[in-house]
């Protein structure tokens, strides 16, 4: 009885911290849209690595300044050597000691330029930061309305089903009463299945959907989750052509390409410092010694030295050339970008102008056809109206309403990406 006892006070507690846990496991996440940017760029990888390249430009950029300042060494040796031909009192033992100091007084502009590139690199690596999180954010917005788009289409599925399972109720009383033929009632059935048949498809997209935005928000894939937002129609407040002005403003990949274009021009500059001449200043103190530490007799040295390349068989000229092709090629990349991140916006706008369009008329479609399917009900029930008539109705409504949802996700999409390439900051 008391082992019994035992168990039972072991296994309680135990079923219940699992009931907790699964109670809590079942629970929906709830998410708005900007919840699921925030989380996504605290988890995305891509965002890390963009972070990571830009601490590693900041201390390229420390490394490079610093190599304009002293450098101080220290060096010591010890040796033995053979003393055979040496004075009768010499012991064969070294010991040498030696600081040095060094500073590059005039490098030609080489350094400076350097500076000024390593200055540029740190540029456009904050700047990619930026691109990656309008990127994410893009990614995001998708994968958020995809999963609206998805849940919708489930309910106008359901509603298209739950319409023929009405149907069939009805014809299968005509039938019982003798007023229709079998064959409206095996029309009615097939009509059905199909219905039944489109919304497992639906079912299987929105669990995919739901299943990719947690993978791109950084949440386990099997979370369930309840989005707090509605897929609705607002007028964009800005002109094809001020958009167009934004994007060459903010976009942060123009703005990159212009410091890539300046330093490929400081690249010309440091090239070029190779024909000039470069003045160092080195200092030097030394001690040496039989015994150790080795620090009794000291020697030192100041020197301040200039030195010019006369002649390199056209190195120096074959790097000049080469960085002012450079020059070139980042220039034309730059200006390829930017004409296709205007003829993005262009085209992003105008297809978010054409779903707009198609908003409006969808959404009097639908009206249209849910007056058309209450019409064709009421002419079935009372006999005056076909089985296909009424069949027509329901397949009307239901094309209706998937093109009135597909007409607003178009529109939300193609706003999303017209901002993420017009340049729009992620707040």
């Amino acid at each position: 009885m008391n082992m019994y006892k035992r168990c039972l006070s072991v296994l309680v507690p135990a079923v219940m911290l699992l009931s907790f846990h699964s109670a809590v496991s079942a629970a929906d996440v709830e998410l708005t849209l900007n919840e699921s940017i925030s989380l996504a760029l605290q988890n995305n990888y891509d965002i890390k690595y963009a972070k990571s390249a830009r601490e590693k430009a900041y201390w390229s950029l420390k490394e490079t300044e610093n190599n304009r300042g002293i450098s101080i060494d220290y060096a010591h040796s010890g040796r033995r050597f053979d003393s055979s031909a040496a004075s009768s009192d010499a012991n064969g033992t070294s010991y040498d000691n030696q600081v040095s100091l060094s500073l590059p007084v005039y490098t030609g502009g080489s350094l400076e330029n350097k500076i000024e590139q390593a200055k540029l690199n740190l540029n456009v690596a904050d700047l990619e930061i930026e691109a990656a999180r309008q990127q994410l954010k893009l990614t995001v917005v998708n994968a958020y309305l995809t999963v609206l788009e998805y849940q919708n289409q489930v309910r106008v599925n359901q509603d298209t089903a739950s319409n023929y399972e009405e149907h069939l109720k009805l014809v299968r009383a005509k039938y019982d009463l003798g007023v229709v033929a079998k064959t409206d009632v095996l029309s009615s059935q097939v009509d059905l299945a199909k219905a039944q048949d489109s919304l497992i498809v639906a079912e299987n997209n929105y669990q995919n959907a739901v299943a990719s935005l947690n993978n791109t928000i950084g949440l386990p894939h099997d979370t369930k989750l309840r989005l707090k937002y509605e897929i609705a129609y607002q007028k964009y407040p800005l002109t094809l052509e001020e958009c167009i002005q934004y994007a060459g403003i903010h976009r942060p990949e123009i703005a990159q390409n212009e410091a890539r274009v300046a330093s490929a021009q400081y690249g010309v500059k440091i090239a070029n410092s190779g024909k000039l001449p470069t003045v160092a200043l080195s200092a030097s103190e030394g001690w040496s010694d039989d015994q150790l530490p080795g620090l009794k007799n000291n020697n030192w040295t100041v020197k301040l030295t200039t030195s010019l390349n006369l002649f390199d068989s056209g190195v120096t000229k074959s790097q000049i050339k080469q960085a002012k092709h450079n020059v070139d090629m980042v220039s034309d990349q730059a200006g390829q970008e930017r004409d296709s991140i205007f003829l993005s916006v262009r085209q992003y706008y105008l297809s978010m102008v054409e779903a707009e369009k198609r908003i409006d008329t969808n959404k009097v479609s639908v009206e249209r056809a849910e007056e058309n399917l209450m019409i064709q009900k009421a002419r079935y029930e009372v006999g005056v109206g076909t089985n296909l008539d009424l069949r027509d109705a329901v397949v009307s409504l239901d094309t209706a309403k998937k093109d009135y949802i597909q007409s607003l996700y178009d529109f939300t999409t193609s706003k999303a990406k017209l901002e993420q390439a017009m340049g729009l900051p992620v707040q």
